[in-house]
């Protein structure tokens, strides 16, 4: 059987992301013409972590002693590590978008990508370095002798992981786990919190059926608001048990169709979070990250959600199983 090869790869994300360019309104950009395209740079910075390369010194070393790369690449020239550096900060609500284009765009490519059913949920990843306790981050006191702490970072509680000092990566999913939407923030910020700030774009762009959740997304008015939408929220509702609406709702989530939704969370969205942290070898207990800082974190969880997509749309065009990721390893290792 044919696979795909890294140059597929690379002309894959080149073509889809001059599809995502033509259907961005046109904004001026403040300060001097970008000299390195977007897509060049997320190429380069998604074959890095294969490379176990996250510094930018090495980065830009990396680009110096592989001039044949940059051609591959598409740099005129060899970006100074500032400007690696600068870029990689500042990609991440470009990948939002992008990714967000390429859940509704895929709909077209093959019915498994539909949005008839979405899932959304959040996965911790251990921030780099030390942790901070909770009662010398809230006085602001850092430890003597503490060296290399993330102080971006907080604290939230995963029901796998205990307690983890780190980040947060809220994916917006359908039921064969292609990401839809994705968002990055610290450990500490609700899931709630997120879901709000999603909650347009889901509602009046995916148009989902259902959306399912876990029970910490539970909020009487949100789900009474998105019923008015025409989306059921799907949630455990565990806490949620007085009250006639308390009831209906209660008595709607446990007919056979909502109950087959809520336990095909397992299979939709969680092993989803475990392909991202392949992706960037963030595989041992607590998914530990390779860097520190919200801005470059935030880049490299939404790089990882990205090449998902890409492997899973890869995957549908060669007739490969939609959720393996070993090819796209295997062509950018």
């Amino acid at each position: 059987m044919a696979q795909p090869a890294f140059a597929n790869y690379v002309d894959l994300i080149f073509t889809l992301f001059a599809l995502f360019l033509q259907q961005q309104p046109v904004r001026p950009h403040r300060g001097h013409p970008f000299e390195y395209p977007h897509s060049t740079f997320i190429v380069f910075f998604t074959i890095m972590p294969f490379r176990r390369i996250t510094r930018f010194k090495a980065h830009h070393r990396w680009l110096i002693t592989h001039p044949d790369w940059q051609q591959v690449l598409g740099f005129p020239c060899v970006p100074h590590r500032t400007t690696l550096s600068r870029r990689y900060q500042r990609l991440y609500p470009v990948l939002q978008d992008f990714i967000a284009f390429l859940g509704q765009y895929a709909e077209d490519l093959d019915p498994a990508f539909d949005s008839r059913e979405l899932y959304e949920d959040k996965s911790l990843f251990k921030a780099q370095g030390p942790v901070w306790h909770q009662s010398d981050r809230l006085a602001g006191c850092l430890p003597a002798g503490l060296r290399h702490l993330d102080t971006d970072a907080t604290w939230s509680k995963s029901a796998y992981h205990g307690w983890v000092y780190g980040y947060g990566l809220h994916v917006t999913n359908n039921r064969i786990g292609f990401p839809k939407l994705v968002q990055v923030e610290t450990a500490a910020v609700a899931e709630s919190q997120v879901l709000d700030a999603k909650e347009a774009h889901i509602l009046y762009v995916l148009a989902p059926n259902t959306l399912t959740t876990d029970d910490s997304y539970t909020q009487a008015r949100r789900i009474r608001r998105w019923a008015q939408a025409g989306v059921v929220l799907l949630t455990p509702a565990l806490k949620w048990t007085t009250g006639r609406y308390a009831t209906a709702y209660r008595r709607f989530i446990r007919e056979p169709e909502q109950v087959d939704l809520s336990r095909s969370r397992r299979t939709a969205i969680e092993p989803i979070f475990d392909l991202v942290a392949q992706l960037i070898g963030a595989t041992d207990n607590h998914k530990q990250l390779p860097l520190q800082r919200l801005a470059k974190v935030r880049t490299y969880l939404a790089l990882a959600t990205l090449l998902l997509q890409v492997a899973m749309i890869a995957n549908s065009i060669w007739g490969l199983p939609l959720r393996n990721i070993s090819t796209i390893m295997t062509a950018f290792t």
